[in-house]
């Protein structure tokens, strides 16, 4: 009995010693290779997702060439209206149609450098930093973003407390016009790769007659300072609520970034009520690089973790190929091209009619107090101009009549007291002679 009782004592000490040494491992693994672990270098984590992004795109244009047959597309029964005939319908125009007039050889034309682009991207995003800084509705809208219905339950409320909108300007170069087709596949794509041969460029003039759009792509590169801090506390609510509470800061900062851009032009559809639509989207062969910072604790804190800084990045990365990443693109609705009265600004009476019309939004009293304002020093210039031209007509008229005036005799008294008339010119003889 006393030899059973110690064997079970024994055995329950040597698992209770098993256990805590296991426990010990486990928490020095952990340390080890989460919290001191070494990143791999960017040039590696660069390679290793553009492999993967290159294999997503390829699966994603293998299976649509396999969809493909020749007979997919079936034209279906159309209600045919009655069309005016004062409106003259266009000729069709065809790639190849679109590409003479316009004098563009796809083959041979260089691509251009884009300066001028550069210039007005580059206006349009300091206006848009300076607006920035007087106005927190960036801020605003991103803490709304940040702590909005998707925020985990185990994140206290996000607080962003450094924001840094760059100094530079990214710069567009070598700016080129494809054709693609429907699905936005150029035709390197679809013959998969050069055309050799009389026979292969003929080929490919013919396809280029098939494709449905052309295409800009452009390569782009920004090296600026783009940074967000953000500040959160993760909360342990097991087994009951606030158990335990880990301060969390971080900083994102976006360091450089290089890319292709491609943009391109959906006609609109009548028929759907479609307006006509941008598409743009990034191919698979970018570079973004970023800069991560964290602290992690209260107390005693534990500053740059390369595992946080990773799972940052790659949640990043996974955001952005989400979007704008072929094969994922953006859509943007593009307004009516059409003049219209609504939009004119500038001169005559149109002009303060489009100033009061938006002068409302500064005010019933200060647009008054602006359109008397312009409306009488219009009406002084006017007047200024007009009594100058009437002194000068005046001074001109009375040098005339000292220039031809004459001594009048009593003779011409008598005639023109008898034989006045209203209306009748000094010094002409109204005598008829028989």
């Amino acid at each position: 009995m006393a030899d059973s009782l110690h064997l079970i004592s024994l055995s329950f000490t040597q698992g209770f010693i098993v256990g805590q040494i296991s426990v010990v491992l486990l928490i020095a693994a952990f340390i080890k290779f989460f919290i001191f672990g070494e990143a791999p270098s960017p040039e590696v984590t660069a390679s290793i997702r553009a492999t993967e992004r290159r294999s997503r795109t390829l699966a994603h244009r293998q299976s649509l060439l396999t969809l493909r047959t020749p007979n997919t597309k079936h034209s279906q029964p159309t209600l045919q209206k009655k069309k005016s005939s004062v409106l003259r319908n266009p000729p069709t125009l065809t790639i190849g149609s679109i590409l003479n007039k316009t004098y563009y050889n796809v083959d041979s034309h260089q691509p251009e450098s884009l300066d001028w682009f550069n210039v007005l991207v580059a206006q349009t995003i300091a206006q848009f930093r300076s607006d920035a800084q007087h106005d927190d509705a960036i801020l605003n809208s991103l803490t709304k973003a940040l702590n909005g219905d998707s925020r985990p339950d185990f994140l206290d409320e996000i607080k962003v407390t450094e924001l840094t909108l760059g100094e530079d300007f990214p710069i567009f170069s070598n700016c080129r016009i494809i054709p693609v087709d429907e699905d936005g596949m150029s035709l390197e794509n679809r013959n998969g790769g050069g055309i050799p041969g009389q026979a292969g460029i003929a080929g490919a003039r013919a396809k280029i007659l098939e494709g449905s759009r052309l295409q800009a792509r452009m390569d782009v590169d920004l090296s600026d300072m783009i940074t967000i801090a953000l500040e959160t506390k993760i909360l342990l609510n097991y087994p009951r609520r606030l158990t335990a509470v880990l301060p969390v800061a971080f900083a994102v900062s976006v360091v450089r970034f290089s890319g292709t851009l491609s943009i391109s032009f959906i006609p609109s559809n009548p028929s759907q009520s479609t307006p006509t639509m941008m598409t743009f989207s990034f191919l698979d062969d970018y570079r973004l690089d970023f800069s991560i910072r964290s602290l992690v604790g209260s107390r005693s804190r534990l500053q740059d973790v390369p595992k946080i800084a990773q799972l940052i990045e790659s949640r990043l990365h996974r955001w952005f190929d989400e979007r704008a990443v072929e094969p994922r693109f953006q859509e943007i609705a593009l307004p009516s091209l059409w003049p219209r009265m609504k939009n004119a600004r500038g001169g005559g009476e149109d002009g303060l009619d489009a100033l009061s019309s938006s002068g409302s939004s500064m005010g019933k009293g200060k647009g008054r107090e602006v359109l008397n304002t312009l409306r009488d020093e219009a009406r002084q210039e006017v007047q200024a101009e007009t009594s100058a031209s009437g002194a000068n007509l005046r001074s001109e008229s009375n040098q005339d009549h000292m220039r031809y005036r004459r001594a009048r005799t009593r003779d011409d008294d008598i005639r023109s007291d008898s034989f006045s008339m209203p209306g009748s010119l000094p010094g002409m003889d109204l005598n008829l002679r028989s």
